[in-house]
């Protein structure tokens, strides 16, 4: 989760990804079903992914109320209307059930993309849903062809939601302490999908260790 668009959190919240409620979940004292969610035409494959838009917008605002322990601020919900296909909306049977955000990070010398959020219901969880969201982010950054790495915070103790990024080429390369606030443990990994190793003075990472240990 990006710490920058971060509000506050929420006691409900046990997993940072892949984790929500029930099917019909109370939000803000508000009963509020899976009929409240945005449909699509019947017509449309079991599961398909679909744009976030100004229509929409209000669906991936409760959807994440559900499944993560933060409320996002304006700043977050403007700035993924403006994403294009880096925000999308995953529908199963023309129901919302899921969503994934991702903005472009240039920091540290590179170009990488960073997973804000990926979530679904966890009533439609083990139905590909997940895998399919993260593969259209993965699909991207290949078409793209000028991503370095695709990273991402997940709380150490969520397991789940470690060994289905590392069944896609992640790992965990950093533990930061302290990244969560009043939910337990407060840890994060930093989990990475490198796509192109870092080239210092001419060498690339990972070619300069092999190097050293001959």
């Amino acid at each position: 989760m990006d710490a920058g668009y971060r509000q506050k959190y929420s006691p409900r919240y046990r997993d940072p990804v892949l984790q929500t409620g029930a099917c019909l979940f109370a939000i803000q004292g508000h009963q509020l079903s899976h009929q409240k969610f945005l449909h699509r035409p019947v017509e449309m494959s079991k599961t398909e992914l679909g744009d976030v838009t100004p229509h929409n917008i209000k669906q991936l605002k409760r959807l994440n109320e559900v499944v993560f322990p933060v409320s996002y601020n304006d700043k977050f919900y403007k700035d993924v209307l403006e994403a294009g296909e880096l925000a999308k909306l995953a529908y199963y049977n023309d129901i919302v059930v899921g969503a994934v955000c991702c903005r472009i990070d240039t920091s540290e010398n590179s170009r990488r993309l960073y997973i804000m959020t990926l979530g679904c219901l966890y009533p439609y969880r083990r139905l590909g849903i997940g895998s399919k969201m993260l593969e259209h982010v993965l699909n991207y950054v290949q078409q793209d062809g000028n991503f370095d790495s695709i990273f991402l915070h997940v709380q150490v103790n969520n397991e789940g939601a470690i060994d289905f990024y590392k069944k896609f080429g992640f790992e965990i390369v950093e533990t930061k302490e302290h990244y969560y606030k009043r939910i337990e443990p407060t840890d994060a990994h930093v989990l990475q999908k490198t796509l192109r190793p870092k080239i210092t003075n001419g060498v690339k990472n990972g070619d300069e260790k092999k190097d050293n240990e001959k």
